[in-house]
């Protein structure tokens, strides 16, 4: 009797499990496999499929042509058809510890993952993703530590004259304390917006790890939208499900120049050291482009600035104010004092050009700066181990 139950028992199992599979469109596929040496099989259910490839940024990366240049793009490689027309793959070698994007191309379609749910969105492209722990990869995870807030605000830009959204990093024990704290101004590049820090770039992960290690002050950090004709990352704003693109930055200047609003809006509502110590300004290619401008602008204003993969020694007197007349700027902003500015470039990177630039510039004035050159390219590998090693200089 005992035996006719359990095996009815099984069997319902066995059906519910097969019923919610079928109801959801759910695979009983595992992928990606992460082996305990940190070798990665990746699979992919296509039975009628021709070819089945896949492409990450953890294989040997492969030259691609751009509107804005030659780069290095992710490798890709084909994966074997094996039983059930399940597509296998796995790496030859284990992964060195990171935080990895990867997705598949089926008979030249670029599709993700169906079996890893870990998505985030990189311009207008969807990848999966996948962390190898054990070193720079515990950075990225989320561990037993103590938790900062993330919050996307809204606000009023009076020199834009719209609504805008930004993001909000508060450290931990920020609501139930009294101190007040330094801020980072972390912008974006390019393709991204206002969640890309968070998403792609680990933000609050890399900061709660740092600061509860002792390896970085307490600090808040905020991630604006860069784009002036974006009020909001796609979808989040009264422009609706927009696809996104690269260069979509409104007005030249015009954030540069707008900048002083989010200055007032977080010193009007966070308890912030409003000096000028206790104020840094970072960014990644665009958003390095900004943060040199900003900073030079606004020359007795930040002293701390970080440039990720992005400079500009040119001069551009026939463009917006901001942009004229830099090399006065820059004397002024080096005259005036600051604690440390940091230039990180990859040695592969297109950008690399303009870094070469403007260190000659500050070089032959006597500017003094930190300079960080790493392997690989314009890439987050990149502009998360920048921010991993920028942040603890902080506030010091």
């Amino acid at each position: 009797m005992k035996k006719i139950q359990f095996i009815i028992l099984s069997l319902c199992v066995s059906f519910v499990t097969f019923a919610q599979q079928a109801l959801f469109g759910g695979q009983d596929i595992t992928s990606p496999e992460i082996h305990a040496n940190n070798t990665v099989t990746f699979r992919y259910l296509a039975p009628k499929a021709i070819r089945v490839q896949l492409s990450g940024d953890f294989l040997p990366p492969q030259k691609i042509e751009t509107a804005i240049g030659s780069m290095d793009g992710p490798g890709i490689v084909d994966l074997t058809e094996g039983e059930n027309g399940i597509w296998e793959y796995t790496t030859p070698a284990p992964l060195r510890s990171d935080l990895f994007g990867y997705t598949f191309i089926v008979d030249g379609l670029r599709v993700p993952d169906p079996n890893n749910v870990y998505q985030v969105r990189d311009v207008a492209t969807i990848q999966n993703i996948l962390l190898i722990g054990g070193g720079k990869g515990d950075n990225y995870a989320v561990n037993d530590v103590p938790h900062g807030t993330v919050a996307k605000r809204w606000y009023f830009s009076p020199g834009l004259n719209v609504e805008r959204r930004l993001t909000v990093y508060t450290p931990p024990g920020y609501e139930s304390g009294k101190g007040s704290y330094p801020v980072l101004y972390l912008l974006h590049g390019s393709g991204g917006d206002e969640d890309s820090w968070t998403t792609l770039g680990r933000a609050a992960q890399i900061l709660d790890n740092l600061i509860a290690h002792g390896k970085a002050k307490p600090m808040i950090v905020v991630m604006p939208n860069g784009h002036t004709i974006n009020p909001a990352a796609p979808g989040e704003s009264i422009r609706g499900f927009f696809k996104p693109a690269m260069g979509m930055g409104g007005d030249p200047g015009a954030m540069e120049l707008s900048f002083i609003d989010i200055i007032k809006l977080i010193e009007s509502n966070y308890r912030v050291k409003k000096d000028k110590a206790n104020r840094a300004i970072a960014g990644l290619s665009m958003g390095s482009g900004h943060s040199e401008h900003i900073s030079a602008y606004y020359p007795n204003t930040f002293d701390y600035i970080g440039l990720f993969s992005g400079a500009s020694a040119t001069p551009r007197n026939t463009e917006p104010l901001v942009y004229r007349d830099f090399d006065k700027k820059l004397e002024t902003q080096m005259k005036n004092g600051y604690k440390l500015y940091w230039i990180g470039c990859g040695k592969s990177d297109f950008v690399m050009q303009g870094v070469t630039e403007l260190r000659a510039k500050m070089d032959q004035m006597g500017m003094k700066y930190v300079y960080r050159e790493s392997e690989g390219g314009h890439t987050w590998t990149n502009w998360r181990d920048y921010l991993t090693e920028f942040a603890p200089l902080l506030f010091r």
